[in-house]
């Protein structure tokens, strides 16, 4: 794959809004609560008809293939949740369980619902494979992550303030919570159309697609919007961070996709999905129980600038792994 093409068409447009967003943002044309709002057009409309519309016009042919991708996947992206929360806990003598708790939610998350299409579909191509790599990196941070997250940060703020023992939400609330949004369950019943076998009619796509266009454009001017209004403080804990996000997460994808011989073509998706920048999720929860939010907003931010030169980085590396036959691949 060219990577002039890579940064021409996926990494240019993206900076280009994003910063038409922060200024934006810093000139006061737009707020935080407006960023929110163009969040929820963005999760609750734009991104569920793009993923609906793209996967029912797979195949089960599809659908099987990439059952790989779902269990690389969830596999993937937990072990890298988890390393992250482990290393931030026993590595920083002054972290607490809850700070820890809070790395994982960000470092050890990429920000799929914002950034996947607007990444992907320039690179690979407007396709339902790009659909299905967006749903199931989305489900595994929103419906599996999350949850995770918030079991292991209440657990440790009840450790240091039996006050709050049985006051915090169960970590099934989130989960219910997570599939009950349009973002999760939109993919969920395409799949269920694809699998039972009954034909799309075209001549609904275009409304779908209409509202879908406004997907990749409106999150990324509204993440623009939402850094401008983080406070940068950068440290070391903030550059391990990004170190942990942008280089770790993508490095096991492909080490794993490679062992156990994954589709090339998802692989490449997958990859480049594991090295976005981390969740925007992770931000919202530090900001909600005040927790590790000047160090975390700035890893976030510094991972955002360093997705500059590691997205066509990772896909050159994945395509040099590819050519060079590495376990048992040809071609």
């Amino acid at each position: 794959m060219n990577i002039t093409h890579v940064i021409i068409y996926a990494i240019v447009p993206i900076l280009v809004i994003m910063l038409v967003g922060f200024i934006s943002g810093k000139r006061g044309v737009f707020s935080g609560d407006d960023a929110k709002k163009f969040n929820k057009v963005v999760l609750d409309y734009a991104l569920p008809a793009a993923l609906f519309v793209s996967i029912v016009q797979s195949t089960r042919e599809m659908l099987v293939r990439d059952l790989k991708l779902t269990i690389i996947s969830t596999v993937g992206i937990m072990l890298c949740f988890m390393l992250v929360y482990f290393i931030f806990k026993y590595c920083f003598k002054k972290n607490t369980g809850a700070d820890a708790a809070i790395s994982a939610l960000i470092s050890g998350s990429p920000t799929i619902g914002f950034l996947g299409f607007a990444v992907l579909e320039p690179i690979f191509g407007t396709n339902p494979s790009v659909a299905l790599v967006v749903a199931i990196v989305g489900i595994v941070v929103n419906a599996i992550g999350i949850p995770v997250g918030l079991s292991l940060m209440n657990a440790s703020l009840e450790k240091t303030d039996p006050s709050l023992k049985g006051k915090h939400e169960s970590a099934w609330k989130p989960v219910l919570h997570a599939l009950a949004q349009p973002v999760a369950w939109a993919p969920i019943l395409a799949v269920i159309w694809v699998v039972a076998g009954i034909p799309w009619p075209k001549e609904l796509s275009p409304s779908f697609n209409l509202m879908a266009k406004a997907n990749a454009s409106m999150a990324v001017f509204s993440a623009g919007i939402t850094l401008s209004a983080i406070k940068l403080d950068i440290n070391w804990q903030a550059v391990l961070g990004s170190i942990l996000k942008m280089v770790m997460m993508p490095a096991v994808i492909l080490v794993m996709g490679l062992i156990f011989k994954m589709d090339p073509e998802n692989l490449r998706m997958l990859v480049v999905a594991c090295a976005l920048p981390p969740a925007f999720s992770g931000i919202i929860i530090a900001d909600e129980y005040n927790t590790y939010v000047a160090t975390g907003t700035s890893s976030l931010t510094l991972s955002v600038i360093l997705f500059i030169g590691f997205c066509p980085l990772w896909i050159w590396l994945t395509n040099l792994a590819m050519n060079a036959h590495l376990f048992g691949y040809i071609g």
